[in-house]
């Protein structure tokens, strides 16, 4: 007698074996969610340029001053940009993305489509 259960796809032996694999790729899911949560991305890009900008607005030539009007715009937008890039970062930690369950989604698509 075979312990495979021809209602579970993946040949899992059981339901308890099943039910882990089910674990197993939700948990894969929710880190894929995580990793490539657009806040992170834009987060971070902006952290980067806005250190780069900041760099560049410590020490400004006369030139730069001049055509700013007296105004160090790239060290005030440096900081500006590294300021929204913190905000999204501590934004996308503080409310993570959540992927909906296995329920949910067998939920979801028994629903009709309404247009």
């Amino acid at each position: 007698m075979s312990n495979t259960d021809p209602q579970h796809p993946g040949g899992a032996e059981t339901p308890a074996a099943f039910q882990q694999e089910v674990e197993e790729l939700e948990r894969q899911s929710a880190t894929a969610a995580r990793l490539f949560d657009i806040r992170r991305i834009i987060g971070w890009l902006f952290v980067v340029y806005g250190i780069i900008v900041t760099a560049m607005g410590i020490s400004p030539s006369d030139s730069d001053m001049e055509k700013s009007q007296d105004i160090n715009i790239n060290l005030w937008t440096g900081l500006a940009m590294l300021a929204l890039g913190l905000f999204f970062l501590i934004w996308q930690h503080l409310r993570p993305v959540v992927p909906p369950s296995a329920e949910e989604l067998a939920a979801a698509a028994d629903r009709p489509d309404v247009h």
